[in-house]
């Protein structure tokens, strides 16, 4: 990974985030302070990093070296939108640094300073932060914006004038030779190219092509931003991955819960349904499963959808009924979509995609079937299992109001889109339509095979451990009561033939 240490182990307390290589040392300035760096551009989307970690990663680097004078060195580019702490964070950062009790064994020593007798009023919960403040010379803020300036002049007041006077901004790399060992420095490469960038416009020079740095490694249990590849080794071949297959059954699980709460109040009314009317059969169900009205066109909260993106890469369980919204396991499942690195519907399949709208009508579920024979066998297993719960989802249509049609617009763009670029306003409707085929004649395009041994059977007919849409669940853990066939549901009035 760049940026981070080749000497670093799994086995560091925080290999989580100190891989990621935010934090460096980077040796001595011109005064023989130590020098620490901050990089911005290291830090990743905030799903996939757990600031409370940062925070504590951050005081266990500085309490290496606090105990004397140090030197900050802040990169400031690279912070945007998607990686960016909350000012809440950093207000309870601030708290946290300012209540720590500290080092109990270093208050005499530094009660004994000859500076401080005369301030005895200073409280041992006030030591730590004292620490941090007090021997940090200077904060050299490189590439600041004229955001940071701006926050910098509102916070001032709050702020002691001694601190502000360590605080200085340096908008080109060469302006610290003259107070660091610029050499010793550990500079990213994205900084690097940025200050060569901002050094050729200064000069009127064309500045230099922007290159993408190299991938950092996943963590090992990292759900989102992975290939279908990396899940499936890491999920002891698991075709169908984690995410997707606990989004479906929670969402599919649901419905079979409403509906069976839906039928133990026919019964209050005399209607017969077969099923028991024990206390333990009514379960509370927020939300009606796939009869959820406007299932997978509401948004989530961005904080939550953070948040539970981090406990999966963390490997931690998931529970959403803690969240009590049937639409955030929806929001999940589109963001597991968008974040794969490949597209499902694969970057080679694009263009054919594109020239569906100029396929005879007759003639375009064949066409679809023809466009699928290219994926790979791992992405078509995973695009059929997703296909037939999205099928079931539009047979609720008259409750849910989302047919084959407005599923295809909330899910073409997860399904497919350029790998150069983002798609164009004209190629909406062709990406739209093939999906809408993809959703509403999903039995006659997944179901009839092409050609002998491809995609012919269905993945849990090869062997696979894809398991079947409709596959019976024994028992549910929110009534224990055995989960019945579910009925056929309402076809819609009409289907729109394309």
């Amino acid at each position: 990974m760049a940026g981070q240490d080749p000497a670093l182990s799994t086995s560091h307390p925080f290999y989580d985030v100190a891989r990621h290589g935010i934090l460096q040392v980077a040796g001595d300035d011109r005064f023989g302070r130590r020098v620490v760096t901050f990089s911005c551009c290291r830090m990743p989307p905030s799903h996939e990093l757990d600031h409370q970690r940062l925070l504590e990663y951050l005081k266990y680097t500085l309490d290496q070296y606090v105990e004397n004078d140090y030197t900050i060195v802040y990169f400031h580019y690279g912070l945007n939108s998607r990686n960016k702490p909350s000012l809440g964070w950093l207000q309870s950062a601030y708290k946290e640094f300012d209540r720590k009790d500290g080092d109990l064994t270093m208050w005499p020593r530094l009660v004994s300073n000859s500076k401080l007798k005369r301030s005895s009023h200073l409280s041992l919960p006030k030591y730590w932060d004292y620490r941090y403040k007090k021997n940090l010379k200077a904060l050299y803020v490189v590439h600041p914006t004229s955001f940071i300036k701006v926050l910098w002049n509102i916070l001032k007041p709050l702020i002691s004038h001694k601190f502000g006077k360590k605080v200085i901004y340096f908008n080109y790399l060469s302006e610290l030779h003259e107070h660091l060992k610029y050499d010793q420095l550990v500079i990213p490469p994205e900084v690097l190219r940025y200050d060569e960038k901002l050094q050729s416009l200064h000069e009127g020079r064309t500045p230099p092509p922007t290159k993408t740095p190299p991938p950092r490694p996943p963590l090992p249990t990292q759900q989102f931003g992975v290939s279908l590849q990396y899940l499936k080794d890491k999920n002891q071949g698991e075709l169908i991955p984690p995410v997707l297959r606990f989004t479906v059954t929670y969402l599919r699980e649901k419905d079979t819960i409403a509906s069976r709460v839906g039928a133990v109040k026919n019964l209050e009314w005399g209607e017969p349904c077969g099923l028991s009317t024990a206390p333990e059969a009514r379960t509370e169900v927020h939300g009606e499963g796939l009869r959820t009205e406007g299932l997978f066109r509401r948004s989530a909260s961005v904080q939550t959808v953070r948040e539970i993106q981090r406990l999966y890469n963390q490997g931690k369980p998931v529970n959403f009924d803690d969240y009590g919204d049937i639409h955030i396991p929806a929001v999940i499942l589109k963001t597991f979509l968008r974040e794969l690195p490949q597209p499902l519907l694969t970057f080679q399949a694009y263009e054919q995609i594109l020239g569906i709208t100029c396929v005879e009508s007759s003639l375009r579920v064949t066409g679809c079937r023809q466009i699928l024979r290219s994926l790979p066998e791992h992405n078509y297993v995973v695009l059929r299992y997703l296909m037939g719960f999205l099928h079931a989802v539009s047979r609720e249509s008259i409750f849910n109001k989302m047919n084959s049609s407005n599923l295809a617009c909330v899910f073409g763009l997860n399904l497919i889109w350029p790998s150069q670029g983002v798609s164009s306003l004209s190629a909406l409707v062709p990406l739209n339509m093939f999906t809408e085929l993809l959703i509403e004649y999903y039995e006659k395009i997944f179901s009839t095979p092409e050609a002998p041994g491809e995609h012919g059977l269905a993945p849990w007919e090869q062997g696979s451990r894809a398991a079947p849409l409709q596959e019976a669940v024994p028992r549910t853990q929110a009534t224990g009561l055995t989960k019945p066939t579910l009925p056929p549901s309402p076809l819609m009035a009409a289907r729109r033939r394309l």
